[in-house]
């Protein structure tokens, strides 16, 4: 089974205008239009009016503009610590991803989906994201931690939350309805977390 790739777009922020959604916009363009590897930062900064100094201020490199930094690991810890105190792991990390879907994805699947074709078609991107998903997934574990959790438990429903997440954004994306009738994301990953749960177990 072939894994799909899954960047942490900074689209998901929705691009602003402002000089970091300028650069987002034109780097995607660029990539789309000539390729990753073909694309350089002068032109990415040339396409968004601004200039290579600016580039370096909000990016390290090309390829962290398509994948925001540590922002998503950041947002991640940020939504645990605000999650109610009752709820139980998994109740929780399925209420978080329900909010950060709603609130972060919902509008932007097109965006989402050039991203993801983006980072399938070459192997510096598809590294960087597998390294953003254990970024995540080690952020969402230090959560945990912090709410007390054992660390087996922890690391546990730390990859369980990944790996959906990660189908379920898959799913939506191959979702062949438009974007104004395909389903809300935040209900294909109830879906999915349904599955999961129901899964039998063999002797």
């Amino acid at each position: 089974m072939t894994r799909r790739a899954f960047a942490y777009p900074a689209v998901v922020t929705r691009w602003a205008p402002d000089a970091r959604g300028r650069l987002q916009r034109a780097a995607v363009e660029l990539f789309t239009e000539q390729g990753f590897a073909r694309t350089t930062v002068p032109q990415i900064a040339e396409r968004a009016g601004l200039t290579t100094r600016t580039f370096f201020r909000h990016f390290a490199d090309k390829r962290e503009v398509l994948f925001d930094g540590e922002g998503v690991p950041e947002t991640a810890t940020a939504l645990m610590h605000d999650a109610p105190a009752h709820l139980d792991p998994v109740s929780l990390i399925a209420d978080r991803m329900r909010f950060f879907a709603e609130t972060a994805f919902e509008g932007n699947r097109e965006e989402v989906r050039r991203v993801r074709v983006l980072v399938e078609a070459e192997p510096a991107l598809r590294e960087r994201d597998q390294r953003k998903r254990a970024d995540l997934a080690a952020a969402i574990r230090r959560g945990f931690a912090e709410r007390g959790e054992d660390a087996l438990t922890a690391a546990l429903v730390a990859d369980l939350a990944v790996s959906v997440l990660h189908i379920a954004v898959d799913r939506w994306l191959d979702d062949p309805a438009d974007d104004s009738s395909a389903r809300p994301l935040a209900n294909v990953i109830d879906d999915v977390l349904a599955r999961a749960a129901a899964l039998p177990v063999r002797d």
